[in-house]
């Protein structure tokens, strides 16, 4: 292939992909023309910094009053009381924990690309590659952390910086336990974001049918609130 030939087949590629605002519109309204278009071309770098700066964002935009206030609860609820915080600790506290958050997000994003191209690439035998399946992760991880900006008001009216659209709201007659806790974790957004992750598998390998890809990923989602629901306890 000659020099012009590969300028001309970059030219393309990067005429089908949509611009980034576009993208994150058609990760809600349009998932399948998204996840088409970044199976051809995987770009996934200002998905994931878009996605690290709104987490940043999101966990600042709380008072650390707020933190504090739940943790305490929390604590108290374990029938344990909380040790006072310095002054001097609160104030690092307030600046990293948002710094913090980011980077566990974007950790937690890459890990998660590499267990999907283990699963489907590895075990399943898909034909797809690593950068495919971050790019389709990256973009769907924006549908939970835009939903959770918008729930920030919420989150603050109720004291409670973990609080998200989830299953225990329609189970509310689950008596405290873990049952309840794995319920609360199944964050409902959380799920959109793996149905629309199963509609990029589809889109890397067509031979994956939807459905198969959707329940991989549903049972994924109920194992990761299972195992959370063992380490994070809610107010």
């Amino acid at each position: 292939m000659s020099h012009d030939e590969i300028e001309r087949t970059i030219a393309e590629e990067t005429a089908r992909l949509p611009p980034f605002p576009k993208r994150v519109l058609q990760v809600f309204f349009s998932p399948g023309d998204l996840m088409a278009a970044l199976a051809e071309r995987p770009a996934w770098g200002l998905a994931l910094a878009a996605a690290a700066l709104l987490i940043v964002t999101q966990t600042a935009l709380i008072p650390w009053e707020v933190y504090v206030s739940f943790q305490r609860e929390v604590a108290l609820q374990r029938g344990v009381t909380p040790p006072e915080i310095p002054e001097n600790v609160a104030q690092i506290m307030r600046y990293a924990t948002p710094f913090f958050a980011g980077v566990a997000a974007t950790i937690f994003t890459f890990i998660f690309a590499g267990i999907f191209t283990l699963i489907f690439a590895f075990i399943l035998g898909d034909e797809g590659r690593y950068a495919q399946y971050l790019a389709v992760t990256c973009h769907a991880t924006l549908i939970p952390i835009l939903v959770g900006l918008a729930l920030v008001p919420l989150k603050i009216a109720q004291q409670n910086p973990q609080f998200t659209l989830n299953l225990g709201a329609f189970f509310f007659f689950v008596p405290e336990g873990y049952p309840l806790r794995v319920l609360t974790m199944m964050d409902l957004s959380q799920l959109w974001s793996m149905l629309v992750t199963a509609v990029g598998v589809r889109a890397i390998d067509p031979r994956r049918s939807f459905g198969s890809a959707a329940a991989i990923f549903v049972v994924f989602f109920v194992v990761i609130a299972m195992i959370f629901a063992i380490f994070v306890r809610t107010a």
